[in-house]
């Protein structure tokens, strides 16, 4: 007997993890609703290019019966990233394997929250549903959402980000910040609006490091770019003095001013975008550990949030929903099934994190060029291995 028999399963934040553990649920008959902040599928643009691991993203949707739609919607023109210093001089041109053992397709945010949405039951997601707090009573979770609206489950999965709200429920654990900031933006129409970097970056993504610095730019299918720049810092000075930069020149003295030696060849990144957003990187401690409960329980970054510098964000989201959905479906009762779930995510995790923690220092390190240079080459001569390469 399966540990969901006759039970609603509530998954709070509709991202790829969610979405994928809802997929997994259902297949086997499990009744699941999703419960998505944003108010429809279209209401916000989804963030940068995703690399899908052979043995954790792209696992979980070989097991949720996704890959022809896989296939029919990454991008393959993503083979290659690219290496500067802080002049825009290229150091080194990585080939990303695509196929084959250790392969890392790569496929837009958009496009994979697609095919898993369109591979749920009508009405599984409920859009428009915001979590506020969460509560036990008796032996259900009750959730409360922005409006006033609420809904009880048997079970409730949080995969609602860094900013979990039913984390609370779980552990007094929270992230903390990590000492970088990512400063997030959308160039349009990047090839008119600043050709001589469109032509640096080659119509797939690129890396800048320099001076405790780094710029990441990707192409998007509409021919816009994606732009994140990523500093350290402790200093509130220079988020508001970002947030104060509202006219195209005022952006390019603010970056000059916070990436110091840095060439002119990046002021269009600042001058031709959109907007710009800043993003504070938070981690969970590698060594986190909490008691399990019998039917709340966290997947992907509202479990384990980590910056981006192992490209194993998503793919651990994925992972956990592949796991998580097994035992749930396999053990006698979830307290059990949440039990061996956690354990096993602990365990993975606590690896997983230092890695990046180590990433994140070296990317970020006064020799940051040299050393990312030298990891990459190494990689390059080791087909079974992949590095590091989500920004």
């Amino acid at each position: 007997m399966s540990s969901l028999d006759g039970k609603k399963i509530a998954i709070v934040g509709g991202g790829p993890g969610g979405l994928t553990a809802a997929r997994l649920l259902q297949q086997s008959g499990a009744q699941v609703v999703v419960y998505e902040r944003d108010q429809s599928r279209s209401a916000r643009v989804q963030g940068s290019a995703l690399d899908l691991h052979e043995e954790s993203g792209l696992a979980a949707l070989e097991a949720a019966g996704l890959m022809d739609a896989f296939w029919a919607n990454h991008r393959p023109d993503l083979d290659r990233l690219r290496l500067t210093d802080a002049s825009g001089r290229v150091l080194h041109d990585h080939a990303r394997r695509v196929s084959g053992a250790g392969r890392r397709p790569e496929i837009e945010r958009g496009p994979l929250r697609d095919l898993l949405l369109d591979s749920l039951q009508p009405q599984t997601v409920q859009w428009d549903h915001k979590l506020e707090s969460a509560d036990m009573q008796g032996e259900q979770v009750l959730l409360r959402f922005t409006g006033g609206k609420t809904a009880l489950a048997d079970i409730a999965i949080g995969s609602d980000g860094a900013n979990s709200r039913l984390r609370k429920l779980v552990t007094p654990i929270r992230p903390k910040y990590v000492g970088v900031s990512l400063v997030e933006a959308l160039v349009p129409a990047a090839k008119h609006a600043m050709p001589a970097l469109w032509s640096l970056l080659g119509g797939a993504a690129l890396m800048a490091l320099g001076g405790e610095r780094t710029i990441g730019m990707g192409t998007k299918p509409d021919g816009s770019v994606l732009m994140y720049a990523g500093l350290k810092t402790h200093d509130g000075r220079a988020k508001e003095s970002l947030e104060e930069a509202t006219t195209p020149d005022e952006r390019v003295a603010w970056f000059h001013v916070n990436f110091e030696g840095w060439s002119e060849v990046w002021d269009p990144l600042f001058r031709e975008a959109t907007s710009l957003v800043w993003r504070p990187l938070v981690t969970c401690p590698s060594d986190q550990h909490w008691d399990p409960k019998p039917n709340v329980t966290l997947i992907g970054d509202a479990a384990h949030v980590m910056p981006p510098y192992a490209g194993e964000g998503v793919n651990m989201a994925m992972l956990d929903a592949l796991v998580l959905s097994k035992l749930l479906l396999t053990e006698s009762t979830s307290a059990d099934a949440i039990a061996k779930y956690e354990a096993e995510m602990f365990d993975r995790m606590g690896q997983t994190t230092a890695d990046t923690m180590a990433n994140t220092e070296m990317f970020y390190a006064p020799d940051a060029a040299d050393r990312v240079v030298a990891l990459f080459r190494s990689f390059g001569q080791n087909e079974g291995t992949q590095p590091a390469d989500e920004v």
